[in-house]
């Protein structure tokens, strides 16, 4: 594998005190051993390439996962669990500007749709996923970011988007939401879950229907044939008709040749508090079960969890090494501790990083991989892959199908970013320009 970050951001030092491991046993997974046929190889195990598999398995179609590590162990397994509106980083103008009106209609549409989708496959597979909160609450920083989120909540009433909630800052402290803030806004759109029992129970339902799901099983090399592709794997190789690309963050330049530069990782860091007793919930004013986020370009993300420990996490980590995680997460500490001063003494023992994808154009992507018939791939869901992720396995297993159910904005080629593998020296002047306009 060809990967742009350093050793460290792929093995288990960021990920080595995450909390939703600790929530649900991991399941016995295949193992790869030896050649193999299938009709569709599936290349990641995350929400996108687990939820492919079980669409393709319902449909009668052959699908085998290879994951490098173990199913979950990348994004969807240490993301923050905010099944929510997202995927794109383009406010509506400049989607409408770049992709036209009806497309970029169509485009939010799909990401409402996208959480409709999650929320129909929990409940058709009857999955537990300690799910709570009614949509989601953007909370403002500033006072111009809450005449913002007042324009935002009158647009979505004229266009007949549900029924936003203004809550102004006198109001907060009775829905629960204390800290710095001067206002908010909810969406009834979105929950909060535990992306490992979702992933988990997913996976579950894709191996009940026939799909096989290999962990350790990292794919060195994908060639095409006139019969298909082949997939070579230290354990076995592997033949197929069709090969879904479904690796995200945690992609490499070489798999294949044409992502090369096409994608950014960005790090995203995470921590949890143990649990807060009643007390200590009202001396911060923050009973709410809500997903929350501020309105910060480099925003912060947070939840109360129906176990009562306290989610937080933010942006940040330009590079990966030890000392650099160590940093990340000091200050994603120290974040915390400035918006919730109260819990300042609150241990909490649980602190992981991991990766999310950026594309040059700001949209996902789902489609066909250019000059490689019969290959497809998903990808940059900008740190919203929960819903979007999902729901693009679904599309992706329709294209495999024959079936083109993709928004016109998510089918347009993933572009090359300039620098090529020196491409992350674009982060730190927009980390920096993102930082400065959020003053």
């Amino acid at each position: 594998m060809k990967r742009i970050f350093g050793p460290y951001a792929y093995s288990a030092g960021p990920r080595d005190l995450c909390w939703w491991d600790q929530t649900i046993a991991a399941p016995e997974w295949d193992r790869l051993d030896g050649d193999t046929d299938t009709d569709v190889a599936i290349v990641g195990g995350g929400f996108t390439g687990v939820s492919a598999a079980l669409h393709l398995a319902e449909a009668g179609i052959g699908a085998l996962v290879l994951e490098a590590e173990a199913p979950g162990w990348g994004a969807s397994g240490r993301n923050g669990g905010f099944c929510c509106l997202g995927g794109a980083m383009l406010k509506d103008t400049a989607m409408a500007r770049a992709f036209g009106p009806e497309a970029a209609a169509e485009y939010w549409r799909a990401e409402a749709g996208a959480v409709q989708f999650a929320e129909a496959l929990i409940d058709r597979l009857n999955l537990d996923v300690d799910r709570h909160s009614r949509g989601e609450t953007q909370l403002a920083h500033r006072p111009k970011d809450m005449e913002k989120l007042r324009r935002r909540a009158e647009q979505m009433i004229r266009d007949g988007e549900g029924e936003p909630e203004v809550i102004e800052a006198q109001d907060l402290a009775a829905h629960g939401l204390g800290g710095p803030f001067h206002g908010a806004l909810t969406i009834p759109v979105g929950f909060g879950l535990n992306p490992r029992k979702y992933l988990f129970g997913m996976a579950a339902a894709a191996r009940a229907q026939g799909a096989r799901i290999c962990a350790q099983a990292p794919v060195t090399a994908i060639e095409r044939g006139p019969h298909g592709f082949t997939l070579d794997t230290p354990s076995g190789r592997v033949r197929a008709r069709q090969v879904i690309i479904a690796t995200n963050g945690y992609s490499s330049e070489d798999l294949p040749r044409w992502l090369s530069a096409r994608y950014v990782p960005a790090q995203s860091n995470v921590l949890v508090t143990r649990p807060l007793s009643d007390a200590e919930l009202a001396a911060a004013g923050w009973t709410s079960d809500q997903a929350s986020y501020d309105t910060r370009g480099l925003l912060h993300y947070f939840r109360l969890m129906p176990d009562r420990r306290f989610l937080f996490g933010m942006r940040g980590g330009l590079v990966s090494s030890p000392a650099a995680e160590a940093r990340a997460r000091a200050r994603n500490r120290r974040d915390f501790e400035a918006m919730f001063p109260a819990w300042a003494h609150v241990e909490a023992p649980f602190a992981w990083s991991g990766m999310v994808c950026l594309a040059r154009n700001r949209v996902p992507f789902v489609g066909a991989v250019p000059r490689q018939p019969g290959m497809f791939a998903g990808m940059a869901y900008h740190g919203n892959g929960v819903a979007m992720g999902s729901w693009s396995g679904s599309l992706l297993a329709a294209l495999v199908g024959g079936e083109d159910r993709v928004p016109r904005v998510m089918q347009t080629p993933l572009a090359r970013f300039p620098l090529g593998p020196f491409r992350r020296l674009l982060m730190p002047p927009f980390y920096i320009a993102r930082a400065l306009a959020d003053l």
